[in-house]
Order: C-alpha cells, then sequence, then structure tokens
C-alpha cells in the first residue's frame, strides 16, 4: 500500500504542482519519503485501527457520561462562553 500510494503522491506532485507553483519535480523515492514524513506528522490519514481507544470522541463521550450534573453544566456553561449561543 506504502508503495502504491508514494506513487499516487509522485505522480499527483509530478503532474499538478510544477505547472500550478512553479516547484521542482521530485523522485519516487522523494515522494516516498514525503509520504511517511506527512504520516510522522499528521497520523493514519483517517484510518482507524480496530483497537483505538484514545481517540478524542471515544474518549470524549466517556468523559461526557461520567460527568455529574453540575460538572456538565459548568461544561455547558464554559462552551456557551467561548464559543457563544
Amino acid at each position: 500500500m506504502v508503495l502504491l500510494f508514494g506513487a499516487i503522491v509522485y505522480w499527483l506532485w509530478n503532474t499538478i504542482l510544477p505547472d500550478l507553483l512553479g516547484v521542482k519535480t521530485i523522485k519516487y523515492s522523494q515522494a516516498l519519503g514525503l509520504l511517511i514524513l506527512c504520516r510522522i506528522l499528521f497520523g493514519h490519514f483517517g484510518w482507524r485501527r480496530n483497537n483505538d481507544k484514545g481517540r478524542f470522541g471515544q474518549n470524549f463521550k466517556y468523559r461526557i457520561k461520567n460527568m455529574s450534573e453540575e460538572e456538565r453544566q459548568r461544561f455547558r456553561d464554559e462552551w456557551k462562553r467561548r464559543c457563544g449561543k
């Protein structure tokens, strides 16, 4: 999969960006490096593993579910203060 995505990045970069932005073309190995760098910086590209328990949505739901009514009201008030009505 990584090799295929590397080929896609290579093709898209060399097809679109030189004419659009005036950047240099890249080699296939540079495209793979760019893909790996993006994965390091930005994570899993939105793909989830079944054992991901620390994701924001699941953690957030768990925290809200276990709040007392007073904590929920403080949360709502803070949300309104920061974001408006």
